[in-house]
């Protein structure tokens, strides 16, 4: 039999949380406000916040990412495990189809520090609920039979991955999806989407936390999921397509604000488009209000007015793009680079001539995931979207353009996509996260989708230069055509409190496989291969100072 139980405590409300509700983030006019002000924001992600061992490191870590400039923080809500941790942070049992909540000192109470420091410090935090990602990538793929002779909570810990780290050190290993697939006896990702037993179970969590933190002023948003898809780690299955995924957003979202009429809503979705595909809303463009382009010279305030996003549009301008840059090669003499780049390293390859035809993975629906069908949900608050060139492509490359430059470009085109689709809509639109891979990083480096990295050494990744311009650009073009949100992935911190058989380990380097340049001493923050530290923390700061 399934069932629902709470661990020690009904979630209360906190008295600390409830101030006055003008500091509530609302949408108004496409924008969002705070007491009747607009809002325009960068902010940055720490996955791992309530993971930290102390208290006095939480408050650390805001106070530090205040004094940066930043004024929303991303980190997740959601913990899940399947079987009781010993040590560390846990949020969510879930275990043979049912679940218990622990609001211990080691569970919910660690949010209640997050979200009452982050208050103090005068910050918004981004909550998101649950992961598309949770791999353990040999026991998945393992034969029926070797699966049934281990228990299927056991953590594959085969030599040569990097599961060996820390729990909940890399941001796909905190549950979700696939946890509550696997524990509930099903074999689909999709079937988080459609089967009862499992979306009631996620119900239940969600009115657990939501109900926690209604009354926060803290609270910027509620995030259903980190970049949900058809597939995962599991497999989807033949019946998913993107309707799966917008029908399932709509019932969570609609839940959510049945539970909390005070907050934001916004998806996570990773924001692939599928112009083709059937939708469940109406979300056909309509015209934009007429605003007048700025000159270059203009400020970066000004607000550019974009033509809605179609698929014949898209393939004109990116037409009209490439005919500029053959020309401007051609005059320059500076022909591009031969060469691909494969999840942060460059291969040497003949340059093939794309056909200008297609759209690109990112804009065909491969993914499950219709961003413009969503975004036209009535209880979804504002479109948020994703930009990580090292693990998706994100149009098709310009034969007169170098590797990099082409990624850059590929990275302007994807945030004015995004701002045109929100724009025609009349909702915010903001970046929640964006990031490059660097040389120096290149080794901690680790997709979503995998727990083991892909580089030993070095020679991967762009340099840090490459990463400024690009990041420069990126936050430019933000600006330029009307995001309100910026957000940065991740957050690096030093000088935190380390404690044996948790996230934050005495000696890194003993536990794992890797060669992790950026955790050879304790008491750093957790890096999946985008965490920025020290003197290079400063240079992308003032990159985002400009922004702001």
């Amino acid at each position: 039999m399934r069932f629902f139980r709470i661990l020690f405590t009904v979630p209360v409300l906190f008295a600390s949380f409830t101030t006055a509700q003008s500091r509530f983030v609302v949408t108004k006019d496409g924008k969002f406000q705070v007491n009747g002000s607009d809002f325009n924001w960068m902010g940055t992600t720490a996955y791992w916040l309530p993971s930290l061992n102390t208290e006095q490191d939480i408050i650390n870590t805001l106070a530090n990412i205040s004094t940066a400039g930043y004024t929303v923080v991303r980190t997740w809500a959601f913990n899940d495990v399947e079987t009781t941790p010993t040590n560390g942070t846990w949020f969510q049992l879930i275990n043979n189809g049912s679940t218990v909540i622990n609001t211990g000192s080691n569970g919910l109470q660690k949010l209640d520090m997050v979200l009452k420091h982050a208050e103090r410090f005068g910050l918004y935090v981004i909550l998101s609920l649950t992961n598309n990602w949770n791999p353990r990538e040999n026991l998945d793929r393992r034969l029926e039979s070797d699966i049934q002779a281990r228990t299927l909570w056991d953590r594959d810990v085969t030599p040569g991955t990097n599961n060996s780290l820390p729990r909940n050190f890399l941001s796909n290993d905190y549950g979700g999806m696939d946890v509550y697939v696997r524990q509930f006896g099903y074999e689909n990702h999709d079937d988080f989407y459609t089967t009862a037993a499992i979306k009631n179970a996620f119900k239940n969590y969600t009115t657990q936390i939501v109900s926690r933190y209604k009354n926060s002023s803290a609270v910027f948003s509620w995030e259903i999921a980190n970049d949900p898809r058809c597939s995962s780690t599991l497999g989807a299955s033949s019946n998913c397509e993107t309707r799966t995924v917008t029908r399932w957003h709509a019932e969570i979202a609609r839940h959510i604000r049945s539970v909390d009429p005070n907050h934001l809503v916004s998806s996570g979705n990773h924001g692939f488009f599928c112009f083709d595909c059937p939708k469940l809303s109406d979300s056909s463009p309509s015209p934009p209000s007429p605003s007048p382009s700025p000159s270059p010279s203009s400020s970066p305030q000004s607000r550019r007015s974009l033509h809605p996003l179609t698929k014949k549009r898209l393939l004109q301008e990116r037409r009209e793009q490439w005919k500029r840059t053959r020309v401007a090669a051609i005059q320059s003499r500076n022909l591009p680079t031969e060469g691909i780049r494969v999840r942060g390293q460059w291969d040497a390859t003949p340059t093939r001539r794309q056909v200008g035809n297609g759209v690109g993975s990112a804009y065909d629906g491969s993914a499950g995931v219709d961003s413009q069908d969503i975004l036209a949900i009535k209880e979804i608050s504002f479109s948020s979207f994703q930009l990580f060139p090292d693990q998706n492509s994100y149009g098709v490359d310009d034969p007169n353009l170098s590797p990099y430059d082409n990624m850059v470009q590929n990275g302007v085109e994807w945030i004015t996509a995004h701002a045109r689709a929100a724009q025609s809509l009349r909702k915010p639109v903001a970046l929640t996260g964006f990031g490059l891979v660097t040389q120096a990083n290149a080794p901690s480096f680790v997709p979503f989708n995998s727990s083991t990295p892909p580089f030993t050494n070095q020679s991967a990744g762009v340099t840090d230069e490459q990463r400024d311009a690009a990041y420069d650009t990126w936050s430019q073009t933000g600006v330029t055509y009307g995001l309100q949100g910026i957000m940065q992935y991740q957050w690096g911190q030093t000088g935190l409190t380390t404690q044996p058989g948790t996230t934050i380990s005495p000696n890194i380097n003993g536990t794992t496989q890797s060669t992790n340049v950026n955790q050879t001493e304790a008491g750093q923050s957790p890096n999946d291969g985008y965490a920025i530290f020290n003197a290079d923390r400063s240079k992308v700061q003032r990159i985002f100072s400009d922004a702001v």
